[in-house]
């Protein structure tokens, strides 16, 4: 079957939005045998819309639509696909509970223009958005498939992941698709593809197993994939191959799926029965922020500081100022006193902190942009590690308060550094 994706925005036709939908839905269609014959992009205006639904509708089995279907005035997708269909809106009751319980997560109630998303065209089949409040569509005419998602990237993934990848993977050769992502941390791409070694060692070519590797600015997910005929055949095949991967790279795989590093640290610290405190220079409490993101870090998690200057490191921390005179703010030395200070102070079993240098100003060639010392102390042992992360100020902040992470993920399980 071949396929057309037209992606809907004024801000993909101005070159403000660089279209990477496009991308991402090409490659999961044709993992499942739907050939990409054809891409379109259209703003946000209803007639050129139309024209496009009807081209592509004319000329292919597949159509995906992507873009347009948010709360605001300038969001018509829905409204053109009403019209191209010949059909009105109807309330899907399923999405909106799911409007209303994401807000309610939030603490907010819904309006009335965040309730209308749950309004979907009749005669579609509607697909859940399990990341955001607009549903997707699928209409079936004359054996074409027709399929409407957000443009909203992580919202448009994850309905190719739950929907339409099962959908056509089933239609077309009765197969079933799985995925198990495994998240490392602290380990390049390449380095990592060494410690696993020859994949076909843990799977055997032409097995309907495939292994990915995707690198990103703080580590490198592992995409397991199977196709195989049977649900249960394909969590055995995942299973098998998950343990033959933990046991090559255990040390670098802190969670699986949509797992975040400070949920892996927040459960480790919960079962053990341990607290902690932050302590942050450069990172300007980014680390607090992940830290707090977790439901129930109040349980385990006592206080964060942002000790920006050297006056705060002593005047809060109780960082020697002769300390910072011999070895400079950005150090081993002063990385350990402020764990040490920030920990003593809050009363806490661990200390954490950060300083460092993150441009893109500020450099020496002793000391240059995107070093970083991570201090960590328990009572037992204090240390910092050093790391340099960079140029780029925002990745040096971000990298920074994953590597503070795994450095406590990491003396929590005693994996050694």
């Amino acid at each position: 079957m071949r396929a057309e994706i037209i992606s809907i925005g004024d801000e993909l036709l101005i070159g403000q939005v660089i279209n990477t939908n496009q991308a991402y839905i090409a490659e999961q269609l044709n993992g499942v045998g739907v050939a990409v014959a054809q891409m379109t992009t259209v703003g946000d205006e209803e007639e050129p819309m139309l024209k496009a639904f009807e081209d592509a509708f004319g000329r292919h089995e597949i159509v995906v639509v992507t873009g347009g279907l948010g709360p605001t005035h300038d969001d018509i997708t829905r409204k053109a696909v009403c019209r191209f269909f010949q059909t009105d809106l109807v309330l899907n009751e399923e999405a909106l509970r799911r409007v209303r319980q994401f807000f309610a997560r939030r603490g907010i109630a819904p309006r009335k223009i965040n309730e209308d998303q749950a309004l979907v065209p009749r005669g579609c089949t509607a697909i859940e958005n399990l990341q955001g409040t607009a549903p997707g569509y699928l209409f079936e005419r004359e054996k074409r498939c027709f399929i409407v998602m957000p443009g909203v990237p992580f919202e448009m993934k994850a309905m190719v992941q739950d929907f339409v990848v099962p959908f056509f993977a089933d239609r077309l050769t009765g197969t079933v698709i799985q995925h198990r992502t495994l998240k490392t941390t602290g380990i390049g791409e390449s380095f990592l593809a060494e410690q696993i070694g020859d994949v076909h060692e843990i799977f055997p070519p032409h097995s309907g197993i495939t292994l990915a590797f995707l690198p990103g600015p703080l580590g490198t997910r592992l995409r397991i994939s199977v196709r195989t005929r049977s649900p249960k055949d394909a969590e055995e095949k995942i299973r098998v191959v998950e343990e033959k991967i933990r046991a090559r790279a255990s040390k670098y795989i802190y969670g699986a799926d949509e797992e975040e590093l400070e949920e892996v640290v927040g459960r480790l610290l919960t079962e053990r029965k341990l607290t902690l405190s932050v302590a942050e220079s450069c990172t300007g409490g980014l680390i607090a922020d992940r830290i707090t993101n977790v439901p129930g870090s109040s349980n385990y998690f006592e206080r964060g500081m942002i000790t920006y200057s050297n006056q705060s490191k002593v005047a809060e921390l109780n960082v020697p100022s002769t300390l910072i005179q011999e070895h400079g703010a950005v150090s081993r030395e002063v990385a350990e006193a402020m764990a040490t200070g920030v920990r003593t102070k809050s009363g806490t079993d661990i200390g954490l902190s950060t300083t460092g240098i993150a441009g893109p100003s500020g450099g020496t060639p002793d000391k240059p942009v995107g070093l970083v010392w991570i201090g960590y102390s328990d009572g037992r042992e204090t240390l910092a590690l050093r790391f340099n992360f960079g140029d780029n100020r925002r990745r040096v902040k971000e990298r920074a308060s994953q590597a503070a992470l795994e450095l406590v993920r990491r003396k929590l399980l005693k994996i050694d550094q």
